[in-house]
């Protein structure tokens, strides 16, 4: 089970801090790549650039919620919920093993 996980590409959890402007105001924002790269996918399936995306999302969540307490956990989570919507679980029917995680048609 562990292979899943420690078998992983290192690129995609080191992390990078990006600047942009939400609101008019200058941030800086640090995840680690896969998420970077999760959130890329997910403005260009939205036809918008990156910081678009994210200062759309931002408003919605202020206009939800009032306020938004931690906006780099509500990224992962995003990214995660996406992410569980693109896969599906496919038993593994050659050997015995627990099942695995395919893309999703």
């Amino acid at each position: 089970m562990c292979q899943l996980f420690a078998h992983q590409p290192q690129r995609d959890y080191e992390s990078q801090t990006r600047s942009l402007r939400i609101d008019g105001h200058c941030t800086s924002i640090r995840l680690e790549l896969a998420f970077w790269d999760t959130l890329e996918e997910i403005a260009s399936k939205q036809d918008m650039s990156l910081a678009k995306f994210l200062t759309r999302l931002h408003s919605e969540v202020l206009d939800h919620c009032g306020d938004v307490h931690n906006f780099a956990s509500l990224l992962r989570c995003s990214c995660l919920i996406y992410r569980s919507k693109a896969v599906a679980v496919v038993p593994d029917c050659l050997e015995d093993a627990a099942p695995r995680l395919v893309a999703a048609e």
